[in-house]
């Protein structure tokens, strides 16, 4: 039997993005029917060329083709050719592009290839026209470009969340597809909760979204608390608090999860998400989330339920009043983990997305 040829094409490749791909390829490479090959670019510092070979699936097939974060004509240009080329030697069956660069690149690329007939699908992991970081001018440019790509290429748009569908319809053809993580690799809790709030962290790069200088005041404001930032980044600069510790770089995952395990309440300071992994890993554990009430962390927190959102850093203080009693975190943190597993299980939404592929007409 012919294998199906299946080609992820992603820049973005660090952070959940990162851990997504993992549990991608843990499915697909492993699924007999297909052949995976995954595209991507080593430009981002997290990623070590050694780990991926080793994390992903080993019947995964790797490509590295360098790719660059912001808009860079010369650059995009020659990726654009790189990619063009590949796909025509790989003449895949299905091509799925990830986030906004190799969203463009990858699905100009295989408009523009005669070659080329593959089933076409984008993920944004997080639409940059939600971006707060940037001007309402670059907001309103970067949702003409997902607009007319969506237009003018076509394809099928697999949301990583509930609210990241509702704008992905406004485009054309939209599907649901949640994140997930692999909850059987996850260890059975062992670790009895402290009788008062000692560490709350993120797991995350320090970027504008996920706002460090939020989460800055927030440690200032509770100095009788250790903040824990878990990763490191570029506004790093931004973490001035005594109480707040920046473990660095990891370049295993598995030890940036040692530190997430440490933690009594897990903090998600983001401005935008797609839907976040790093909540889905605290979730699954039991720790108790706190999060800025945007799209993604609302997909994942039932506030009350689940965690809390919060939209201002008084209501923060609020939410910390009502975790600070060990029964309450411990309610929350089974039913955070009880709903990680119905809705955002990486095996059951994987096997779904193969039935995507498997089903969708060319």
């Amino acid at each position: 039997m012919q294998k199906i040829k299946i080609v992820h094409l992603v820049e973005a490749l660090g952070g959940g993005v990162y851990t997504y791909f993992i549990n991608l390829t843990q499915v697909l490479a492993a699924d007999p029917r297909f052949d995976v090959t995954v595209i991507y670019s080593d430009k981002r510092e997290q990623i070590d060329p050694d780990r991926i070979a080793q994390d992903f699936h080993p019947q995964t097939n790797l490509i590295v083709i360098p790719m660059m974060r912001e808009i860079n004509p010369s650059g995009d240009y020659k990726a654009f050719k790189m990619i063009r080329k590949e796909l025509l030697h790989i003449k895949p069956d299905i091509l799925h592009v990830h986030s906004s660069k190799a969203g463009i690149l990858g699905r100009f690329a295989h408009l523009l290839s005669r070659g080329i007939q593959a089933k076409l699908f984008y993920t944004p992991h997080g639409y940059s026209f939600l971006r707060k970081d940037v001007s309402t001018f670059k907001r309103g440019l970067f949702y003409a470009i997902e607009f007319f790509s969506q237009k003018i290429c076509g394809g099928t748009i697999v949301a990583c969340g509930d609210t990241e569908l509702y704008h992905s319809k406004k485009f054309g053809k939209a599907v649901l597809v949640r994140n997930g993580i692999n909850h059987q690799e996850i260890a059975p809790i062992t670790k009895t909760k402290n009788s008062k709030i000692e560490k709350i962290g993120i797991l995350a790069r320090t970027t504008a979204q996920r706002d460090p200088a939020l989460f800055n005041q927030l440690a200032l404001s509770n100095p009788e608390i250790e903040f824990i930032w878990i990763g490191d980044g570029e506004l790093r600069h931004l973490l001035t608090a005594s109480n707040i510790t920046i473990t660095g770089w990891f370049k295993e995952n598995q030890k940036g999860i040692a530190w997430l395990e440490k933690l009594d309440v897990y903090l998600q300071t983001s401005l935008w998400e797609g839907l976040p992994i790093a909540v889905l890993e605290a979730a699954s554990r039991k720790i108790p989330v706190i999060a800025t009430n945007i799209i993604g962390n609302k997909d994942i927190i039932k506030s009350g339920k689940t965690g809390y959102l919060f939209e201002k850093a008084e209501e923060f203080q609020t939410c910390l009043k009502a975790l600070q009693s060990v029964e309450v975190r411990e309610k929350m943190g089974e039913a955070a983990a009880k709903r990680n597993r119905i809705l955002f299980d990486s095996t059951t939404n994987f096997n779904k997305l193969t039935e995507l592929y498997l089903q969708s007409p060319r």
